[in-house]
């Protein structure tokens, strides 16, 4: 059956501004390759010659690695990865993953998942079918935090074997470098998951076994833009966790008071929750990391008990 709150998940401008943005990085990674000559999934264009090389386009590459004008833009999970299986470390890798790491970072980790990552716009998909065809799975078949252990997994086996563990296998290869390139990396993994989402259990890649996730998680929890609570607008309905892609987990402290925004790395700034919220009291903005209420409350109740264990001492 699938809960009310679901019902309104495909809809709001911020779901319909998130769909613009996924499709436009999409074909944004095509262009190139049509414009060098070449067809999309590794297909050729017929041309007899190709008249422009990658080296003169303004923008080519793929998710793993890009070029703007002559910015080198990379993937940090990659290049720890690349430390980890080649032991060693070129000052250039940290110029290429620099910018990325800055603007995730300063936004929200987990915005590329939510936004840009192609696995997730499929994975949606797959939630909205199993919906329709009323197939019942496990809301919770693994803790969200196991991504940080696959994440760190990913990099001893890399560091074991001396190979990209993680770029053989990943699902994101098989989306993206797949429809620019014709590449098949990751396609088992990507049939894999499409079987277990359907099947197995609710986002089950996206909240627990995507590696890259777990990467984005941990630098997630210093973004500046957050989901943030108006507590007297909130009627406790419920339906943000309905339909949250991260993990309805995450939006309990703030619904609990003891936050004003949500705080937790796994947060993919989808807002969906606050597309369905009936009360407008969700809303997507800059909310730069606070205490808690639950700790300033400690810190008011330790403030408290101090100032009577001082008074009782003075008497």
């Amino acid at each position: 059956m699938v809960k009310d709150g679901a019902k309104h998940e495909h809809s709001g401008k911020i779901w319909i501004a998130r769909r613009v943005v996924q499709v436009f990085a999409l074909l944004l990674f095509c262009l190139p390759a049509i414009m060098l000559g070449f067809g999309l999934f590794g297909t050729f264009s017929g041309k007899e010659q190709i008249g422009t090389t990658a080296s003169m386009l303004p923008f080519f590459g793929s998710l793993s690695s890009s070029s703007i004008a002559s910015l080198v833009l990379i993937d940090p999970f990659a290049i720890l990865q690349t430390i980890a299986a080649s032991k060693t470390f070129d000052v250039k890798w940290l110029i290429g993953i620099l910018p990325v790491v800055l603007f995730y970072g300063l936004i929200k980790g987990r915005a590329f998942c939510g936004w840009v990552c192609p696995v997730n716009f499929l994975l949606e998909g797959v939630n909205w079918l199993r919906e329709k065809l009323g197939i019942q799975v496990q809301e919770h078949a693994l803790p969200r935090h196991t991504k940080l252990f696959v994440a760190l997994g990913i990099l001893v086996l890399s560091a074991i074997t001396s190979k990209l563990v993680f770029e053989m296998l990943s699902p994101i290869s098989a989306i993206n470098k797949g429809i620019i390139f014709g590449s098949l990396t990751g396609l088992i993994t990507l049939a894999a998951i499409l079987v277990a989402e359907l099947l197995w259990g609710k986002r089950i890649w996206c909240r627990a076994l995507c590696p890259l996730g777990g990467f984005y998680e941990a630098l997630g929890a210093v973004g500046l833009v957050s989901v943030k609570m108006d507590h007297d607008a909130c009627i406790h309905c419920n339906k943000c966790k309905d339909v949250c892609l991260a993990d309805p987990e995450i939006l309990e402290p703030v619904l609990a008071d003891e936050t004003k925004r949500v705080e937790a790395g796994d947060c993919m700034a989808c807002a969906a929750c606050c597309d369905v919220c009936p009360t407008k009291a969700l809303t997507l903005g800059l909310a730069a990391p606070t205490r808690t209420a639950s700790a300033g409350k400690s810190a008011e109740a330790g403030g408290v008990k101090a100032a009577k264990s001082t008074k009782d001492t003075a008497a």
